[in-house]
């Protein structure tokens, strides 16, 4: 069976990268690790905004509602300043909380900074779409998402839950690469990969 196109959204939130300040990291990082770990065809849309929160809440909606995003990843504004709005603004679009995404963001991060639970990420379901605050920095973007395979014991990646979410919502079945992220679902919602025989 042929696999299904995941339509995903993917916003940086930054008032100085919008502003042409300097060159937006969060964009190109989503994107490059997205390719690497998912196996179903991609149709992404970009966005670069400030750290304003309706234009957050209307970007997230608009990807949700009009374009139809099965998944909406976020990057930047989750800490405790005053212009990190990101939480703020992804709680007023949201229907549901999945509150286990930002603990186990919260979770990686600790294992190399302190500060990590100074971040606000959270995970929320609109529709039938699952939206992710992910934090700023391209290798803290992979380490959230990937996990960290190599620790004993491993302390997986928030992705590994991403598919099976989805699937509970109603959106597409995503495959990912085991070798770098390997999904999981109960025996009962999976499917034989796709190619094989």
């Amino acid at each position: 069976m042929a696999l299904e196109t995941v339509r995903i959204g993917l916003v940086s939130i930054s008032d100085r990268a919008s502003a042409g300040v300097y060159e937006d990291k969060g964009l190109p990082a989503l994107r490059d690790w997205l390719a690497r770990a998912v196996r179903n065809p991609l149709a992404c849309e970009e966005r670069l905004i400030a750290d304003d929160a309706p234009t957050i809440s209307a970007t997230l909606r608009a990807l949700v509602d009009e374009s139809r995003c099965d998944l909406v990843l976020t990057t930047g504004g989750t800490g405790p300043a005053p212009r990190d709005v990101t939480p703020e603004a992804t709680l007023a679009v949201a229907d549901r909380e999945m509150p286990g995404f930002g603990e186990q963001m919260r979770q990686i991060s600790l294992r190399f900074v302190p500060t990590a639970i100074l971040s606000r990420q959270v995970g929320v379901i609109r529709g039938h779409a699952l939206i992710l605050n992910l934090p700023g920095q391209p290798k803290a973007i992979a380490e959230t998402l990937q996990g960290l395979p190599d620790l004993a014991p491993p302390v997986p990646g928030i992705f590994a839950a991403v598919p099976y979410c989805i699937d509970l919502i109603g959106g597409p079945y995503i495959e990912t690469d085991p070798a770098l992220c390997k999904a999981f679902r109960p025996k009962s919602a999976q499917r034989a990969p796709s190619g094989a025989a």
